[in-house]
């Protein structure tokens, strides 16, 4: 199986970072066994959120029940870009359009908040930017203006990812994040610092960008042990995801 094949697999697969509740959804209502070819490939921008959004473009697509009627709708207010949005959807027996926004995100536990490996990024401040901005643009006066004739029936988020614990560390880990209770599933990966690397009892792999949801069985590439002053994302044989952060983290 390609990595892009797993990273597909684990789309369908995996639950949300937060449980179900409106605007939070997963994808159950594309349920397709439709599969990926192995010859699929991806062209894109490289970064993640690119990937995975034209991972879930294939769920999609697959579906027998739904349509994409836009993607990437661009939002423009006296000649800047307010926004894009992700998806219009049609859901076909009833011909309701919805609006989608996906997002992939792993975040640490450090002191209470949720950071990104770049810590500017927090679940928190994320996950409130989607409900107030990114969602509610199908709704704004900029949007009903450039297009009238699309009129947006629900709204509906989609974050996977995961959330990583220091197990060298005393951590009371958060239940919820604004509200919406975090999918414990979801909290499974671990994180430490570079000096307590030593601490971690199996070997570990490195991972591309494109392995670092569904990870890899492919060990044939040398363990890491050097980390050098960014942070490194890695997979034990066992199938452990484990961030070794700089010291100087969240903070430097």
């Amino acid at each position: 199986m390609t990595a892009l094949q797993r990273f597909y697999q684990w789309v369908i697969d995996s639950p949300p970072l937060l449980e179900i509740k409106p605007p939070i959804s997963d994808l159950s209502a594309f349920s397709s066994h439709y599969a990926i070819d192995s010859s699929h490939t991806y062209d894109g921008n490289p970064r993640l959120g690119f990937l995975y959004q034209h991972l879930c473009e294939q769920v999609i697509t697959a579906s027998p029940n739904y349509s994409i009627k836009h993607d990437e709708i661009q939002i423009n207010v006296e000649g800047r870009t307010l926004g894009a949005i992700d998806f219009i959807l049609e859901e076909e027996s009833s011909q309701k359009l919805e609006h989608w926004e996906v997002a992939i995100k792993f975040y640490l536990l450090h002191e209470q908040t949720w950071f990104g490996p770049n810590s500017h990024d927090q679940l928190d401040k994320k996950l409130d930017r989607m409900l107030s901005h990114q969602l509610e643009m199908s709704s704004s006066s900029a949007f009903i203006e450039q297009y009238p004739e699309i009129d947006v029936d629900s709204k509906h988020l989609l974050m996977q990812g995961r959330l990583y614990t220091n197990p060298f560390l005393e951590l009371n880990v958060p239940t919820a994040c604004l509200g919406y209770d975090i999918n414990p599933s979801q909290v499974n990966g671990f994180w430490c610092y570079q000096d307590q690397a030593h601490l971690i009892t199996e070997a570990l792999y490195p991972l591309t960008k494109e392995q670092w949801a569904a990870g890899t069985d492919n060990f044939t590439c040398e363990p890491i042990t050097e980390f050098g002053d960014r942070f490194v994302h890695g997979q034990t044989k066992s199938g452990q995801f484990w961030f070794v952060m700089p010291q100087s983290w969240p903070h430097g």
